[in-house]
């Protein structure tokens, strides 16, 4: 995983933030050889955890990804409670922060479905396979079936090998 994403992640850890490690990260922690540029986490909605959200990224100075430069946007714990799925852009790179997604639904339906893995030295959250491909599915961009075939592979690898 790239070093600056590294960072967003140990920040979070540091400041109790409770999410999900889903989209291309997640395949590549499930086997996955598709190189991925951006994190894509889910969040789970709660005050509290959208206050600690806002206060472990602020210093990374999030920014609406493709939004022209000088747009106002503020990252901020109004902005957030408004809204639900972020794609942006962080001085530690490219982070999707998504409050629900397609085919899986809130924090709390995949927080049920998900494996915990030692990611720098943190236990993390990520979505399980299966799910990651409900996911998968579900968005029906070209990016995410053309990775279709390999997590299906994966899963029977996974399968046959108990």
């Amino acid at each position: 995983m790239d070093n600056d994403l590294d960072n967003i992640l140990t920040r979070l850890h540091a400041a109790g933030v409770e999410f999900i490690i889903v989209g291309g990260v997640a395949a590549n922690l499930h086997g996955s050889a598709r190189v991925t540029v951006d994190l894509d986490l889910m969040y789970k909605r709660g005050d509290a955890n959208i206050t600690r959200l806002v206060g472990a990224l602020a210093p990374l100075s999030p920014y609406l990804r493709g939004a022209p430069l000088g747009l106002p946007f503020r990252f901020d714990h109004p902005t957030v409670t408004a809204g639900l799925n972020f794609t942006l852009d962080t001085s530690s790179g490219p982070l999707d922060l998504l409050g629900e997604m397609a085919g899986v639904g809130r924090y709390e339906d995949v927080v049920l479905h998900t494996n915990t893995m030692d990611i720098i030295g943190n236990d993390s959250l990520v979505i399980e396979l299966d799910w990651l491909i409900r996911a998968k599915r579900a968005a029906g961009r070209p990016k995410d079936l053309e990775v279709l075939a390999e997590l299906e592979i994966l899963r029977g690898l996974t399968d046959k090998n108990g």
